[in-house]
């Protein structure tokens, strides 16, 4: 396996790791750390990248400072690490197999099975990004994971332009109508970020955002 391009992001999954399983021996973190980030780095990937599980990590960390520290961050933190671990984006089960991953991986490194669980429960929670009321470990991921749609008209663009190139496969009046038909679902949502500092500083950048693109779609 190679060494990871990015030293800094493998520290961070071994600071998270010893972190998560505090007072629990368990292997050396770094071997698990370049796998995840060799499979980050696939070629078949566009938005899907190292950047983007970067970004996600970012925001927990802002989400945390803004006083979204109420629930089990350093497992919202292992969670991102997974949540898109398998990516083939003519798959349909990638969240399930990311999950099984995270449920594989994380036991053999020495997580409790509550923390197993959750950091699995919380991968499959990005299926729909629909957290229940007061899960606010799932309220942290989602948010952390679609705030992407809350940045700037030139960032929102590189993004819905990677988006595509994901599914390049796909014939472009059928991606148009599959994408159109996914913003519509989003928009329809009485919130897409459910964290007060997510609702209060993306949601309506986003919004515009989704609505821009999906006039364009519909054009």
């Amino acid at each position: 396996m190679t060494e990871p391009s990015d030293p800094a992001l493998l520290q961070r999954w071994n600071s998270t790791l010893r972190a998560a399983r505090t007072g629990h021996e368990g292997p050396d973190p770094s071997p698990y750390g370049r796998n995840l980030l060799a499979r980050w780095a696939e070629p078949q990937r566009r938005y899907h990248t190292v950047d983007h599980l970067r970004a996600v990590l970012d925001r927990i960390d802002e989400l945390a400072d803004q006083g979204g520290e109420g629930g089990e961050l350093e497992l919202v933190r292992l969670a991102a690490w997974f949540h898109d671990a398998v990516y083939r984006p003519e798959r349909s089960e990638n969240e399930e197999r990311s999950a099984v991953l995270a449920e594989k991986a994380l036991t053999e490194a020495g997580l409790t099975p509550h923390e197993v669980a959750e950091v699995a429960r919380l991968v499959r929670l990005t299926i729909t990004h629909d957290p229940a009321e007061g899960d606010v470990n799932g309220e942290v991921l989602c948010d952390a994971d679609l705030a992407i749609l809350a940045t700037d008209e030139d960032t929102y663009g590189g993004y819905v332009r990677a988006v595509r190139e994901e599914y390049d496969f796909v014939p472009e009046d059928a991606f148009r109508q599959g994408r159109a038909a996914v913003l519509g679902q989003l928009l329809a949502l009485p919130r897409l970020f459910r964290t007060p500092y997510g609702a209060a500083a993306w949601e309506s950048r986003a919004r515009r955002n989704l609505e821009r693109e999906l006039a364009s779609l519909r054009a």
